[in-house]
């Protein structure tokens, strides 16, 4: 249930409605605006009975029980959008940001030169994988540890904060000691012990939505982390499934909108997947942004045709850099803000 607190609400109003959440056995989450104080009371469905004792507390103005079955994610509980900040940048509520870099990591030069450049043409966040989730078991999988420290080195060098994906719940704690964002690729979206190690973790989770998932899944996907405590969740949308082959996957461009009317949860896109070929990831990018999306995370790498996995999807330099140039304009143009972005002179 949502506890709308009235305008006068004291801090003291506030803080026993909470106690007495914690007290019946829920679990409280605050969101304070310009103007009230929402407090949602996450559990299971509150009884009339329940709602009636919440009504006649101090300071309460009026108990609504949450219709949706995403609690934490919806905009019933927070109705102004989540804003994640960066040292680079921050993404939601019209701020966007570029996340960018090789599809694996492969060696120290390919990463920090990779590195170099995605700083240099204005993205704010390295990508890169250190464990690498394969279709093949005879396909490259990585250098664990070892990439992980390279993408230290390269963060070490650039500023440029770092995310990569986490695939067990037995590697957060080792990945989040390395990077500033943990991301949760398709194949495990609905790997729900998974869900929950991030949500302990601390650090900024990326989920990508599964390649099947609709978008209620998704979003229950999103709360099995948000309710071990964690709220700093992006969402990816990152292309389902479908019976089309002309691309590697179906880029859901509708589910930004879609998501940015349910969620208080920043929403990117990933244009590489659904692409599979580099000629159409720029194209996809750029719509994903003019359907609102706050941010985008695109693979490209110093020597693309070298590249040991996703070689066919990774952007030149010289594609990045176009790119950025592009999303610049529209970003712009949308009237919203790539604040902490480099701008090449």
């Amino acid at each position: 249930m949502l506890i709308v607190m009235k305008r006068e609400a004291t801090e003291n109003e506030i803080e026993g409605v909470i106690r007495e959440i914690e007290q019946v056995g829920y679990r409280p989450h605050v969101s304070r605006g310009e103007e009230r104080t929402l407090i949602g009371a996450i559990g299971k469905g509150p009884t009339p009975e329940l709602m009636e004792h919440f009504r006649a507390l101090p300071g309460v103005a009026e108990v609504i029980p949450i219709s949706k079955p995403y609690k934490l994610a919806s905009l019933e509980v927070q109705p102004f959008p989540t804003v994640l900040e960066f040292p680079t940048g921050k993404t939601g509520g019209g701020h966007v940001m570029v996340a960018a870099g090789p599809c694996g990591v492969e060696s120290y030069e390919q990463t920090l030169t990779a590195a170099r450049y995605v700083r240099k043409h204005g993205g704010q966040m390295l990508r890169g994988g250190a464990f690498k989730p394969r279709t093949s078991p005879y396909a490259f999988q990585g250098l664990g540890v070892e990439g992980l420290k390279i993408l230290a080195e390269a963060r070490k060098e650039t500023g440029l904060p770092v995310v990569t994906e986490v695939l067990s719940p037995d590697q957060v704690e080792l990945v989040a000691e390395y990077v500033d964002a943990l991301q949760i690729g398709a194949r495990n979206a609905q790997n729900f012990p998974l869900l929950q190690a991030v949500g302990e973790a601390g650090k900024p989770v990326l989920l990508k939505r599964g390649m099947s998932m609709t978008l209620e899944e998704f979003l229950m996907s999103a709360e099995y982390i948000l309710a071990r405590g964690n709220m700093q969740v992006i969402l990816v949308e990152r292309g389902i499934r479908t019976f089309e082959k002309a691309t590697r996957f179906t880029l859901d461009v509708s589910a930004v909108p879609v998501l940015k009317s349910w969620t208080h949860l920043p929403v990117w896109i990933d244009p590489s997947h659904p692409a599979g070929k580099r000629e159409w990831v720029t194209p996809l990018a750029l719509a994903g942004l003019a359907a609102g999306a706050d941010g985008i995370i695109v693979e490209t790498h110093p020597e693309p045709e070298k590249a040991l996995s996703d070689a066919a999807q990774q952007l030149h330099e010289h594609e990045f850099a176009e790119l950025m140039n592009r999303v610049r304009a529209l970003v712009k143009a949308l009237g919203r803000s790539l604040e902490g972005a480099y701008t090449p002179r």
